[in-house]
């Protein structure tokens, strides 16, 4: 599967990949703690490419990856539909447990800042939520 990255490590900018290059989606009062990015060519339940986390170093914006499978999985609701994110671990942090419970608190305060961000964008009240952690074994 090809990875393309959108938002590198320790940005507070949320970029979306579009026809016109890579635009900003939303500031968030969180850096990222990983890159984020999508799975080129596949489509998830909420009509966007699938998401994806690389844990490792910092990627630069377009940076591509190749990988065969990925890591785990962080399972969560954006907006009442299913916005999944595969893991993909390069290198750093081995520890599942410290991993988890650093995706876990990211996740959290994720999901409380989407909260708000529809209420006072789109206002309206919306279910978002982080709903655990699943590691395959890391390399």
């Amino acid at each position: 599967m090809k990875i393309i990255i959108e938002t590198p490590k320790y940005s507070f900018w949320k970029y979306n990949k579009t026809e016109k290059g890579y635009e900003r989606a939303f500031f968030s009062p969180l850096p990222t703690i990983f890159n984020y990015g999508f799975v080129e060519g596949t489509e998830s339940a909420d009509g966007m490419e699938e998401d994806v986390v690389v844990l490792g170093p910092r990627l630069p914006r377009g940076s591509t990856l190749e990988r065969e499978a990925f890591d785990g999985i962080v399972k969560f609701l954006d907006d009442s539909v299913r916005d999944d994110k595969k893991i993909i671990y390069i290198s750093g942090l081995r520890s599942p447990v410290l991993l988890a419970f650093l995706l876990a608190y990211y996740f959290r305060l994720y999901a409380l800042f989407k909260i708000f961000l529809y209420a006072f964008r789109e206002r309206r009240i919306s279910t978002c939520r982080f709903e655990g952690i699943e590691f395959r074994k890391l390399r």
